[in-house]
């Protein structure tokens, strides 16, 4: 299960008690003030880790409580500080404050953390006034957690275009592959490993008309290619479902510009994919004559192409 958004409620330690204790013994009558302060209570830290990919595990753990300050005692013994809680989430979440909507801060590197909650301060102890002073509390929040995918490449494209047989041919990933429309559900990550380098490469699940006001769940997956550096355009050019291929780019295209500007304006690899099925290349004759783009025609299924794709890939990047 891929879950990208969810609510979290986090509350800091409060502070330990200061402590009032006097100090007697057969030579000073009056006695000395040495109670110790309290400690600090848990701050609440949030950490990026490239090695989770959804907040699955906040499904159902959304509580986080901070441990409490240790109190203060006498011979002016300080109370132990509590340590710090750390919650890890996936590297490009974005934390708000639920309750202002304020943006408190976008993890999109590895090890970028912040602490969410401050621990109370411990009261102090009686050695340093007459009386001990009251501890502060930890503070509280609700945080909405969102999640928004790190990739180089996000591949687009409607349903059963093949996007899920490529990436699984050309990276480490293994999303689910069968004939029918929206067997991806959620977007997968693949790894490409190259001589030189590698980049990261995201299978966004099928778009379609309407996807960018919400139609099959579309809006939720458009954000996903927010972070993209640019997009690969993967087109059926066979016609297996029965569309046409100028149509369907011009309906992703479409889509893309009515959710939001800058991911139009993101540069595009277009590739024509099912090229061994019957059709394909006058196919992909006429929809050169009417794009008049660079096209780079494959068969994700049999593999062809596909070493071609990579260079202009990496070439792009």
């Amino acid at each position: 299960m891929f879950i990208d958004n969810v609510k979290i409620y986090v509350k800091a330690g409060d502070g330990g008690r200061g402590c009032k204790s006097i100090y007697r013994d057969k030579y000073t009558r009056r006695g000395i003030p040495d109670g110790g302060d309290g400690g600090r209570g848990a701050d609440i830290i949030i950490k990026a880790d490239r090695n989770l990919h959804t907040l699955l595990d906040f499904q159902y753990n959304r509580h986080f409580y901070g441990q409490h300050g240790g109190h203060g005692s006498g011979k002016n013994k300080k109370g132990k500080d509590a340590p710090p809680v750390v919650i890890r989430v996936p590297v490009g979440t974005i934390v708000r404050d639920v309750r202002s909507n304020c943006l408190l801060r976008d993890l999109d590197k590895d090890g970028d953390s912040f602490i969410v909650a401050s621990g109370g301060r411990g009261g102090l102890g009686n050695r340093r006034r007459e009386e001990p002073t009251p501890p502060q509390p930890g503070e509280e929040r609700q945080l909405l957690l969102d999640l928004k995918l790190i990739a180089d490449v996000g591949v687009i494209g409607f349903p059963n275009a093949g996007k899920s047989t490529l990436i699984s041919n050309i990276s480490n990933a293994h999303p689910k592959i069968a004939n029918y429309p929206f067997t991806t559900k959620f977007p997968v990550l693949g790894v490409v490993n190259l001589l030189d380098n590698g980049f990261i490469i995201a299978d966004i699940p099928g778009l379609i008309a309407g996807s960018s006001t919400g139609r099959g769940l579309g809006d939720k997956f458009l954000r996903h290619v927010e972070r993209c550096r640019f997009l690969l355009h993967l087109i059926d050019m066979g016609s297996s479902e029965g569309r046409d291929p100028i149509e369907d780019y011009r309906i992703i295209n479409s889509e893309l510009k009515n959710y939001s500007k800058e991911v139009y304006k993101k540069p595009q690899i277009i590739v024509a994919n099912k090229m061994d099925l019957e059709g394909a290349a006058a196919n992909l004759e006429r929809f050169k004559k009417t794009i008049r783009k660079r096209v780079y025609p494959i068969s994700a299924l049999k593999k062809e192409g596909l070493e071609d794709l990579i260079e202009a890939i990496a070439k792009k990047l």
